[in-house]
């Protein structure tokens, strides 16, 4: 389970994506039942709620949300109820709710139905996956943003709300970029991934990092192809033109630097951790640009042996072959 408080790590309406940057798959082909997403709108309970003991009885029918998603809320578990009911009979706190019904939009439409596609394109590549329930929830930041696990899954919409909600979660300027409606479905497809996603936990240099993070954005694009690099990454448009235009220097830094087998957490941070700029390329560079470079990496593999499935990718725990047999050197892809 993954806990991802201020994760979003993963932001503006893009009208534009620029899309020459990775090659993948097509949609897998599949012919199997739509999938029947379970979901749960426990803000509208929340909201409902006449008493602290009708709010602890909410969060005992949802252990998970009580236990889990409250995790990093600093609020005694013991006064949990308390404080949600408090906080939910805030008038301001209610019109925020209200709003973000109006940003968001049409829960079923904006979500429950893009993650219902995209579990089942997972389905169809692991057919024994647990689908889990889908639990909506606005606590005015007091929980996370995201909580997943194999079972359930809470989405905090007030972290989602965009530059046009009333209020915004509190994180640097460079991250609120991510949080709006468009990243929740992308994101939480990235970090089912993790389910898959094979590692060698004793490799610990920045390439392993580089392709474990590529491979998880990878299966993105293969389970949503028509989802734009941006939302899959969390660069702007700009970054993503500029970064792909400048990819040669990048690649060419990295390798002069000898940052591929770098092994130095303190190290590793600078090009893998989420920053405004990778000042140490240049000011231009986006952040995390290790893990954008590891997607390349990821991608010119997928694209040399096209017969690879996507399980087949993700089964692969041997980064210095996925390098290899990339034969990425930081040229852009070929011209179709």
């Amino acid at each position: 389970m993954y806990y991802l408080r201020n994760f979003i790590l993963f932001s503006a309406s893009i009208l534009f994506f620029f899309s020459c940057k990775t090659n993948s798959k097509k949609e897998a082909d599949t012919n199997s039942a739509e999938i029947n997403l379970v979901s749960e709108n426990l803000d509208q309970e929340l909201f409902a709620c006449k008493s602290v003991a009708e709010v602890q009885n909410l969060l005992d029918r949802h252990p998970a949300v009580s236990k889990f998603y409250f995790v990093d809320s600093g609020v005694d578990s013991t006064k949990l109820a308390a404080h949600l009911f408090n906080i939910s009979q805030n008038p301001d706190l209610q019109t925020f709710r209200q709003q973000l019904d109006s940003l968001i939009g049409d829960r079923n439409t904006e979500i429950i139905k893009p993650l219902a596609a995209a579990f089942k394109q997972i389905k169809h590549y692991y057919p024994g996956i647990q689908v889990p329930k889908i639990q909506f929830m606005v606590t005015g930041f007091t929980g996370n943003d995201l909580y997943i696990s194999d079972s359930v899954i809470v989405i905090g919409l007030d972290y989602f709300g965009g530059p046009a909600a009333r209020y915004r979660p509190n994180v640097f300027d460079y991250q609120l970029r991510r949080y709006r409606k468009e990243y929740i479905v992308p994101s939480i497809v990235f970090f089912e991934s993790n389910r898959f996603n094979n590692v060698d936990a004793g490799d610990q240099s920045l390439l392993a990092d580089m392709v474990g993070y590529g491979k998880g954005y990878e299966f993105v694009k293969q389970v949503m192809p028509d989802t734009p690099d941006s939302l899959i990454i969390g660069y702007s448009e700009e970054n993503l033109r500029r970064t792909y235009n400048s990819q040669l220097d990048i690649w060419s830094y990295f390798i002069s630097s000898k940052l591929l087998y770098e092994k130095s957490d303190l190290v590793k941070r600078k090009y893998i951790e989420e920053r405004p700029f990778t000042t140490e390329i240049g000011a231009k560079v986006p952040g995390a640009i290790a893990r954008w470079v590891g997607w390349r990496i990821v991608s010119s593999y997928m694209a040399r042996n096209p017969d690879t499935t996507l399980p087949q990718l993700m089964e692969i725990g041997n980064p210095a072959r996925i390098l290899q047999e990339s034969g990425y050197k930081g040229q852009p892809d070929e011209e179709e």
